[in-house]
């Protein structure tokens, strides 16, 4: 991993350049909110900003997402998949987006690889930014792990006032910065500066959580019947927001549409939601899941509990944003530390028999 120094003041013609090969995608303002959309002008590009609405992850995986088409009315049967590969840049993703998107790679790259997600992945360059300061009162990504860049980057960006540090992750990001003018190698100066940087950044984010992250899964696993999920249940409104502003809820539905003539259609995926009713009906019209205390209940164990089992990732990375999207007010930061307190009493029991 080599480190450059780039200033920032060069920034909107690299864009301009990077404009003439690939798809930008940024981090802009929406009215009062932030989104990730395609970037017509450079000064659309926002770095230093709140959460997006929706996580950088609806690039990779969209909502909605055409898989293959078919069409019958010849003498031969076509059905042709569909595969997006523009070239594609992906400028300002936070660092807890990174560590989501990681996961995501391996949701969708072990087993049998989703085919459409690995296209648009391979043709995706991330050009991350590395958060100074708290982006929001609800995120904890200093609890999950997240504060700082994993691997998974093309290039990554840490702001030191008139220049950005730019640590090269991958040949991809590499190719991308050789358009940029005016990029030198850094100095020892440089890195005494970067290291003084990331070293007072620390004290600025606090953590939310009243235990350590690696106890998590023990606490879900003692934490099954607790009464605190039907409580939640009768607040929860079912509707699905949190999962759909999660930047790793990979759930989805297949769909077919036909048109009239029954000849020719498409196959889509569109997102889905483990919260909502009947999500979880199968064949014979049982529904393991009908109410939603226990739906609720499910969606912390797959974050928590199962997905670390299965992918070595603890499934949220602290952005905050279900917290934000909620309309009744159920975080995760208060309902993990709920649990905490509500185990607390049986442990201490515990502790005093083995004694």
């Amino acid at each position: 991993m080599s480190i450059r120094i780039f200033p920032k003041i060069n920034l909107p013609d690299w864009l301009l350049r990077i404009q003439r090969d690939y798809r930008l995608i940024g981090s802009t303002e929406a009215g009062d909110q932030i989104v990730f959309e395609e970037l017509q002008y450079p000064s659309d590009l926002l770095l230093d900003h709140a959460p997006s609405i929706l996580p950088p992850k609806k690039i990779l995986l969209p909502q909605w997402e055409t898989l293959l088409k078919f069409d019958t009315s010849g003498s031969s049967h076509k059905v042709e998949p569909v595969f997006d590969q523009s070239p594609t840049i992906v400028f300002g993703i936070h660092t807890c987006d990174l560590h989501a998107i990681s996961l995501m790679d391996r949701v969708f790259g072990q087993g049998y690889p989703d085919q459409h997600y690995q296209a648009r992945r391979k043709a995706t360059t991330l050009v991350s930014i590395e958060c100074l300061r708290p982006c929001s009162e609800f995120s904890f990504c200093k609890d999950m792990g997240t504060l700082s860049t994993p691997d998974d980057f093309d290039l990554h960006l840490t702001d030191l006032g008139s220049v950005y540090v730019i640590e090269v992750g991958s040949e991809k990001g590499l190719r991308v910065l050789h358009s940029a003018a005016g990029v030198r190698e850094a100095t020892p100066k440089d890195y005494q500066r970067l290291q003084k940087v990331m070293s007072g950044k620390w004290s600025r984010f606090s953590y939310q959580l009243d235990f350590d992250m690696t106890e998590l899964p023990s606490l879900l696993d003692l934490s099954y019947e607790s009464e605190l999920w039907d409580i939640l249940g009768e607040k929860c409104l079912s509707c699905g927001g949190c999962n759909i502003v999660c930047p790793t809820c990979n759930c989805f539905d297949v769909v077919d549409q036909v048109d009239f003539t029954l000849h020719s259609g498409s196959r889509t995926r569109v997102w889905d939601s483990c919260q909502l009713d009947r999500f979880s009906s199968v064949a014979g019209g049982h529904d393991f899941r009908s109410n939603r205390a226990a739906r609720l209940r499910h969606r912390f164990f797959h974050k928590f509990m199962y997905q670390p089992e299965t992918y070595g990732f603890i499934g949220c990375v602290g952005c905050g944003r279900c917290a934000q999207a909620c309309l009744v007010s159920i975080t995760p930061v208060e309902v993990l530390n709920d649990l905490y307190r509500r185990q607390i009493p049986y442990t201490s029991i515990e502790q005093e028999v083995l004694v």
